[in-house]
């Protein structure tokens, strides 16, 4: 038979074990990196942002990224981007890009942005973003939609929110005051009513004492 200290032991082992595996089970896989979709005005230089999250710190020797870019319905990825582990973060300059992409990212932190500079029109698409960090299984995969737009959108005129915005807080305001204000007649209106009949009924008391003293006189 087991002694009781011997039980307590294999319970705290057997407790040990399932803290590591609970530990490790968040380190299988990446991070989703998700969708996102992003404009960009014609002419100008557009950040694409990618990140990852991983329980282990890159190892270059077995560490992966790609970077890719397809049409608008259209299967076909052209790879804009990879990673050396002698050199890091490559451009491939393909013709369609030329020289417009940059690498801006910092994978000490896990940051493998890019930037598109002399954004036109025949950007628009879909720009992928396919991440491995081993021992983590599963690939990362961002995948970020870019539009372009001729013209930016007119600011909107705050001023007319702040006016509005300032009528219906002032409305709000003379409403609370007055429910205060009507609260506090009711209240002071219950207190003199109060009050007076609490007088009426004294004064009833001594009229009553007083005929009894008549009363009582010889």
């Amino acid at each position: 038979m087991s002694s009781p200290a011997q039980k307590r032991r294999c319970g705290v082992e057997l407790l040990s074990a399932l803290l590591l595996l609970l530990s490790l089970s968040g380190c299988l896989s990446m991070d989703g990196l998700g969708n996102t979709s992003i404009n960009a005005l014609n002419g100008t230089t557009v950040k694409i942002q990618c990140t990852f999250n991983s329980c282990y710190k890159i190892d270059v020797t077995r560490f992966s990224v790609n970077w890719t870019y397809q049409q608008p319905h259209n299967e076909t990825e052209e790879k804009l981007m990879n990673f050396d582990q002698k050199k890091g973060m490559v451009p491939l300059h393909p013709a369609k890009f030329a020289n417009r992409v940059m690498f801006i990212g910092n994978l000490e932190k896990n940051d493998l942005s890019i930037t598109l500079s002399d954004v036109n029109l025949e950007d628009v698409g879909i720009y992928n973003c396919y991440v491995k960090n081993p021992p983590d299984r599963t690939l990362g995969h961002g995948r970020i939609t870019l539009n372009v737009v001729t013209k930016l959108p007119p600011p909107r005129d705050s001023t007319i929110a702040v006016a509005i915005g300032a009528s219906v807080g002032g409305a709000l305001a003379l409403i609370i005051l007055s429910m205060v204000v009507v609260k506090c007649l009711r209240r002071h209106q219950k207190q003199e009513l109060i009050s007076e009949e609490k007088m009426e009924e004294e004064g009833k008391l001594e009229a009553e004492g007083v005929a009894e003293e008549e009363t009582k006189q010889p």
